[in-house]
């Protein structure tokens, strides 16, 4: 794995976060039973714009393998910077780097850089990434400092319930 670095998307890298957020509903379509729609493309619902003073979105970096540039590797999307618990809504790592740990030094860093308390949801039927939060909670907030419950996804009658994962 080559060097990572963790920066919030500058205002020219907007559509780069467009084009990864496919990505990121592609990867999560046969979890929640999503096709994309007429145009091609999946739901965008939750995809930043730009930061607010509310939400900030970062970006992962690393060299291409075979470009002379840097390539976006994950991004993160935090969320409700302005209430009691801070949220992380998104976080999506590229396929070729999933096992070298960059989705841990993602999700540790961002988190990192906002104080708590947390909150971090998942679906219930996707199992990988319910061991990579319980693995990262324990990193991030101590064993024992976080509690995980499941709770109903509103508007969705019939679907599995989230998890969520709190630090203490």
């Amino acid at each position: 794995m080559g060097a990572i670095t963790i920066r919030p998307v500058e205002a020219d890298e907007w559509p780069i976060m467009a084009w990864l957020w496919q990505c990121f509903r592609h990867d999560l379509a046969p979890i929640v039973s999503a096709l994309p729609y007429a145009d091609g493309r999946y739901q965008t619902a939750g995809l930043p714009a730009e930061h607010t003073a509310d939400t900030v979105t970062y970006l992962a970096w690393q060299a291409h393998p075979r470009a002379d540039e840097p390539a976006p590797v994950g991004f993160a999307v935090v969320d409700d910077l302005t209430t009691d618990r801070r949220s992380l809504a998104a976080l999506w790592v590229a396929p070729a780097v999933r096992r070298d740990g960059v989705g841990m030094m993602l999700a540790l860093d961002v988190v990192g850089r906002h104080d708590g308390p947390w909150a971090i949801a998942c679906q219930h039927d996707n199992a990988a990434a319910l061991g990579f939060w319980r693995r990262f909670a324990d990193l991030a907030f101590g064993p024992g400092r976080w509690r995980e419950d499941q709770r109903e996804v509103p508007g969705r009658l019939g679907v599995p319930p989230d998890h969520w994962i709190e630090s203490s």
